[in-house]
């Protein structure tokens, strides 16, 4: 890996080198390197690009990590992800995207990843996304997220749109059985002429069966920002879904929540707030020494933390 390289995947996966145990390593739409460990198996795809990841049931303690990095102006690509996670599983499933674009062509990666909780398993996903370049390519991630938790499952999603992205639109999709639960956190942040869409559409089918959808971002200059949330409550369940958003400068913000409850017993609530930094926050700080810019600075930074 060069330098460029090397520094994408510290942002997008806090790591410098490849690491250690189980991983898979994606460079310029060509699999770099993996590496399966005892209890974690990687098996690259046949029929198309991408990898199978199987852990086996009573895993505890593990992560495996399978960033996706590109440097190459103009490189476009498609990859499936599938995640098989056994019974009774605790991991960590690090991914991630970083895009490095020097030139005047666009940069796309889109990923279509599929999880598959075993009954009882537990995992926590962190993906990062970044951008960045000296050219005048814009780059474009789509990811698309198909969710499956079978009884007292739990996963934890995590998913952060740091900066340099042009264009995104994340498509998460997910069937919520007895006892399992789905927590999601998104984090975006906008600027310039950034466009960034989020989808989500949340089916709770089973007793006890419950999500928790949260997104916070902060839109700034142009850029457009949209959200769109979706709880089905087929049964005896919770689900919350909530849009916390800060509008700046000629930025728009639009929000669409939406549940619908077709249980007696189903207990579904939505929540959705967009608007400007507060002035009293502002002088606040402003007492304390710091620049209107800097002050805006600090309190965007607090609420994405």
């Amino acid at each position: 890996m060069d330098k460029i390289q090397q520094d994408l995947l510290a942002q997008v996966a806090g790591i410098h080198e490849v690491p250690e145990g189980a991983y898979s390593l994606r460079i310029n739409g060509n699999l770099y390197g993996k590496n399966s460990s005892e209890h974690i198996e990687i098996v690259k795809k046949e029929d198309k690009p991408g990898i199978d990841i199987f852990i086996k049931a009573g895993t505890k303690n593990e992560s495996v990590h399978i960033p996706v990095i590109l440097s190459q102006t103009g490189l476009k690509e498609l990859v499936y992800n599938d995640f098989h996670i056994g019974e009774d599983c605790d991991v960590t499933i690090v991914a991630g995207c970083g895009i490095h674009n020097g030139g005047s062509e666009t940069s796309e990666h889109s990923g279509i990843h599929s999880f598959f909780l075993s009954k009882n398993a537990k995992c926590k996903y962190i993906e990062k996304h970044y951008g960045e370049g000296d050219g005048n390519g814009k780059n474009v991630m789509n990811p698309t997220t198909y969710v499956e938790l079978e009884e007292g499952s739990y996963l934890e999603m995590e998913t952060a749109q740091i900066k340099g992205v042009d264009s995104t639109k994340r498509v998460t999709t997910g069937k919520v059985m007895k006892n399992a639960t789905l927590i999601v956190r998104e984090k975006i942040m906008t600027h310039g002429d950034q466009y960034a869409e989020t989808e989500f559409d949340v089916e709770l089918c089973g007793d006890g069966s419950g999500t928790h959808v949260v997104s916070r971002s902060v839109a700034k200059d142009r850029s457009k920002q949209k959200f769109i949330s979706r709880i089905k409550g087929n049964a005896r369940c919770s689900g919350h879904t909530e849009c916390d958003a800060i509008i700046m400068d000629e930025a728009t913000v639009a929000a669409v929540p939406e549940i619908l409850a077709v249980h007696p017993e189903a207990s579904l609530i939505h929540e959705a707030a967009i608007g400007k930094i507060a002035g009293e926050q502002l002088i606040k700080l402003m007492t304390l020494g710091l620049t209107e810019k800097e002050a805006e600075e600090e309190i965007v930074n607090g609420f994405l933390r």
